[in-house]
Protein backbone atom coordinates (compact mmCIF):
# COMPACT_ATOMS: atom_id res chain seq x y z
CA UNK A 1 0.00 0.00 0.00
CA UNK A 2 1.23 3.61 -1.19
CA UNK A 3 4.53 1.73 -2.70
CA UNK A 4 5.59 3.65 -6.04
CA UNK A 5 5.32 1.72 -9.39
CA UNK A 6 9.50 0.98 -9.16
CA UNK A 7 9.01 -0.57 -5.82
CA UNK A 8 5.91 -2.95 -6.67
CA UNK A 9 7.85 -3.77 -10.25
CA UNK A 10 11.02 -4.54 -8.39
CA UNK A 11 8.60 -6.70 -5.57
CA UNK A 12 7.53 -8.59 -8.87
CA UNK A 13 11.18 -9.23 -9.87
CA UNK A 14 10.66 -6.68 -12.80
CA UNK A 15 12.95 -3.81 -13.34
CA UNK A 16 11.05 -0.53 -13.87
CA UNK A 17 13.06 3.07 -14.21
CA UNK A 18 12.33 5.28 -11.24
CA UNK A 19 9.01 7.80 -11.82
CA UNK A 20 7.64 4.77 -13.62
CA UNK A 21 3.74 5.74 -12.78
CA UNK A 22 1.81 2.36 -13.24
CA UNK A 23 2.26 -1.02 -13.52
CA UNK A 24 0.13 -2.94 -15.56
CA UNK A 25 0.26 -7.31 -15.70
CA UNK A 26 -2.27 -10.05 -16.52
CA UNK A 27 -3.00 -12.04 -14.01
CA UNK A 28 -5.58 -14.78 -13.66
CA UNK A 29 -9.23 -13.91 -11.96
CA UNK A 30 -7.99 -15.67 -8.59
CA UNK A 31 -5.10 -13.18 -7.90
CA UNK A 32 -5.71 -11.15 -4.79
CA UNK A 33 -5.05 -7.85 -6.90
CA UNK A 34 -8.32 -8.59 -8.70
CA UNK A 35 -10.55 -9.20 -5.34
CA UNK A 36 -9.20 -6.72 -3.61
CA UNK A 37 -9.95 -2.57 -4.37
CA UNK A 38 -6.09 -1.27 -5.23
CA UNK A 39 -4.96 1.55 -3.59
CA UNK A 40 -1.52 1.57 -5.64
CA UNK A 41 -0.30 1.86 -9.30
CA UNK A 42 -0.58 -1.23 -10.64
CA UNK A 43 -3.83 -2.69 -13.03
CA UNK A 44 -4.11 -6.09 -13.09
CA UNK A 45 -5.50 -7.43 -16.23
CA UNK A 46 -7.56 -10.38 -16.41
CA UNK A 47 -8.43 -12.47 -20.36
CA UNK A 48 -11.73 -13.61 -21.22
CA UNK A 49 -13.24 -14.99 -24.28
CA UNK A 50 -15.44 -12.37 -25.06
CA UNK A 51 -17.11 -9.52 -23.51
CA UNK A 52 -19.84 -11.01 -22.11
CA UNK A 53 -17.44 -13.18 -19.92
CA UNK A 54 -15.78 -9.59 -18.99
CA UNK A 55 -18.94 -7.99 -18.17
CA UNK A 56 -19.90 -11.34 -16.01
CA UNK A 57 -16.55 -10.92 -14.22
CA UNK A 58 -16.24 -7.03 -13.73
CA UNK A 59 -20.20 -7.92 -11.84
CA UNK A 60 -18.52 -10.82 -9.71
CA UNK A 61 -15.60 -8.63 -8.54
CA UNK A 62 -17.26 -5.43 -8.07
CA UNK A 63 -19.05 -7.45 -4.94
CA UNK A 64 -22.03 -5.28 -5.26
CA UNK A 65 -20.64 -1.74 -4.00
CA UNK A 66 -22.29 -0.37 -6.69
CA UNK A 67 -19.00 2.49 -6.93
CA UNK A 68 -17.47 2.30 -9.96
CA UNK A 69 -17.54 0.76 -13.69
CA UNK A 70 -15.24 1.57 -16.55
CA UNK A 71 -15.72 0.02 -19.78
CA UNK A 72 -13.45 0.75 -22.80
CA UNK A 73 -15.02 -0.42 -26.61
CA UNK A 74 -16.21 1.34 -29.51
CA UNK A 75 -19.61 -1.26 -29.32
CA UNK A 76 -22.83 1.13 -27.53
CA UNK A 77 -24.66 -1.99 -26.74
CA UNK A 78 -21.81 -3.53 -24.96
CA UNK A 79 -21.58 -0.46 -23.14
CA UNK A 80 -25.75 -0.02 -22.45
CA UNK A 81 -25.05 -4.01 -21.18
CA UNK A 82 -22.58 -3.36 -18.94
CA UNK A 83 -23.98 0.14 -17.20
CA UNK A 84 -27.23 -1.83 -16.88
CA UNK A 85 -25.97 -4.86 -15.24
CA UNK A 86 -23.57 -3.23 -12.65
CA UNK A 87 -25.57 -0.57 -12.09
CA UNK A 88 -23.14 1.16 -10.71
CA UNK A 89 -22.73 5.16 -9.21
CA UNK A 90 -20.41 6.10 -11.59
CA UNK A 91 -20.14 4.24 -14.96
CA UNK A 92 -17.32 5.65 -17.19
CA UNK A 93 -16.34 5.03 -20.83
CA UNK A 94 -13.39 5.09 -22.90
CA UNK A 95 -11.70 6.93 -20.47
CA UNK A 96 -10.37 6.74 -16.73
CA UNK A 97 -11.91 6.13 -13.53
CA UNK A 98 -10.91 10.06 -12.33
CA UNK A 99 -13.57 11.12 -15.52
CA UNK A 100 -16.79 10.90 -13.31
CA UNK A 101 -15.36 13.50 -10.71
CA UNK A 102 -14.59 15.83 -13.06
CA UNK A 103 -11.06 15.37 -13.65
CA UNK A 104 -11.23 15.44 -17.57
CA UNK A 105 -15.20 14.44 -18.05
CA UNK A 106 -18.42 15.15 -16.44
CA UNK A 107 -19.13 16.32 -13.11
CA UNK A 108 -16.81 17.99 -10.01
CA UNK A 109 -14.65 16.64 -7.97
CA UNK A 110 -16.03 14.68 -4.85
CA UNK A 111 -13.67 12.15 -2.97
CA UNK A 112 -16.71 11.10 -1.51
CA UNK A 113 -19.22 8.48 -2.98
CA UNK A 114 -22.48 7.98 -0.82
CA UNK A 115 -22.96 4.60 -3.42
CA UNK A 116 -24.34 1.90 -0.79
CA UNK A 117 -26.78 4.24 0.33
CA UNK A 118 -27.77 5.73 -2.85
CA UNK A 119 -26.94 9.23 -2.77
CA UNK A 120 -23.87 9.27 -5.14
CA UNK A 121 -21.83 11.85 -5.98
CA UNK A 122 -21.40 14.30 -2.52
CA UNK A 123 -20.91 17.74 -2.86
CA UNK A 124 -19.89 20.80 -0.27
CA UNK A 125 -23.29 20.95 0.20
CA UNK A 126 -24.05 17.07 1.09
CA UNK A 127 -21.37 15.45 2.23
CA UNK A 128 -21.99 16.40 6.30
CA UNK A 129 -24.61 14.06 7.42
CA UNK A 130 -27.73 15.87 8.78
CA UNK A 131 -29.39 14.85 12.20
CA UNK A 132 -32.52 15.60 14.10
CA UNK A 133 -33.56 15.39 17.49
CA UNK A 134 -37.34 15.12 18.21
CA UNK A 135 -38.97 14.74 21.90
CA UNK A 136 -42.78 13.95 21.99
CA UNK A 137 -44.14 14.96 25.32
CA UNK A 138 -41.85 16.33 28.24
CA UNK A 139 -39.72 19.61 27.91
CA UNK A 140 -42.47 21.59 27.07
CA UNK A 141 -41.02 25.02 26.87
CA UNK A 142 -44.15 27.12 25.23
CA UNK A 143 -47.38 27.30 26.99
CA UNK A 144 -48.32 27.28 30.58
CA UNK A 145 -47.22 25.01 32.46
CA UNK A 146 -49.50 21.35 32.85
CA UNK A 147 -51.09 21.51 36.28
Amino acid sequence: LGQDAAKLAAAAGKNAAPGTELVFAETDEFHPFVSVEQMMPFVPFVRCRNVDEAIDKAQHYEHGFRHTSIIHSHNVRNMTRMGRILDTTLFVKNGPCMAALGLGGEGYLSFSIAGPTGEGVTTPMTFTRERRCSMIDDLRIVGKPAE
